[in-house]
């Protein structure tokens, strides 16, 4: 029987993939800002001052203030906990749902495949972005309505990668060997077929996760993820469109820590891709 994919520490460490080194390198810093952030902020990311309205970077206001006075970079510090938690929440439960449904239609085959399948196949046909506000439309604006509407999105592309994949380890001796012998179907899903399919689905999930970033940052820019004044990065973009032309600063800050998050996320995947294929270099 073919063992799981595992790495050594050692071949981690000597790995001198550049994406895996900057998503482990950035990820980090973003975990940091989620979990502590709203202690180490300069200012209450929520106080307005309206004799500072506008005000570009500055010693006082390192990436300036908004509309209504409040500092851009302690609301963008306490925002990175509304952004990092849905997306990991949202592809956490979309793993659950991704590996159960691809699991269950690629192992067992037959009538379960085809409706999974079919199913599957036309949610496919809608966009991803076009899913996610469909749903978050009817689940409401709130950050419960934006983790639905990601989540559900995200569930049939991950379906279909892992039915494939069981499909394949479905036809391998050992899976044959183990019912041969009596063992039951959930514990030759659990014990030999899903941890040969584990590095195929960490892959996709971490690539997912920065998508998952982009789409909730969408839905908050057209006003279906968390309502202000929660500053979340979605959110603080959309207020932030009618002022582009004469304080730029208020769409650059969360832009740029958008475009940050996802490039983590997507270093890690594509690190992670090259260090599990065996043809990589150690």
């Amino acid at each position: 029987m073919p063992e799981a994919v595992s790495v050594h520490p050692r071949r981690l460490l000597r790995n001198r993939n550049v994406y895996l080194m900057a998503g482990a390198l950035l990820l980090p810093c973003f975990v940091f800002l989620a979990l502590f952030g709203p202690a180490i902020v300069p200012y209450d990311p929520n106080v307005q001052d309206l004799l500072e309205l506008l005000e570009p970077p500055s010693a006082a206001h390192l990436l300036g203030t908004d509309n209504v006075g409040r500092d851009i970079l302690s609301r963008l510090i306490a925002g990175t906990r509304y952004t990092l938690s849905i997306a990991l929440v949202s592809v956490f439960f979309a793993g659950l749902g991704g590996v159960a449904l691809g699991s269950i239609a690629g192992y067992f085959g037959g009538l379960t495949d085809r409706i999974v399948t079919t199913v599957i196949d036309l949610l496919l046909t809608v966009p991803n972005i076009v899913l996610a506000i469909a749903i978050a439309s009817v689940a409401g604006a709130s950050a419960t309505g934006l983790t639905i509407a990601i989540t559900a999105s995200f569930i049939p592309p991950l379906a279909r990668l892992v039915r494939g994949r069981v499909i394949e380890l479905a036809q391998e001796d050992f899976v044959a060997a183990s019912i041969t012998i009596g063992m039951s179907h959930a514990r030759v899903l659990l014990r030999h077929i899903l941890p040969n399919a584990v590095t195929v689905i960490v892959i996709e999930l971490s690539l997912n996760a920065g998508q998952a970033v982009l789409i909730g940052s969408a839905l908050g820019f057209l006003g279906l993820g968390v309502q202000p004044p929660a500053p979340e990065w979605g959110t603080m973009l959309g207020a932030s469109r009618e002022y582009l032309t004469i304080a730029p600063h208020l769409v650059l800050a969360p832009g740029i820590a958008i475009s940050l998050l996802v490039l983590a996320f997507n270093a890690l995947g594509d690190g992670l891709r090259d260090l599990f294929d065996p043809n990589a270099n150690s």
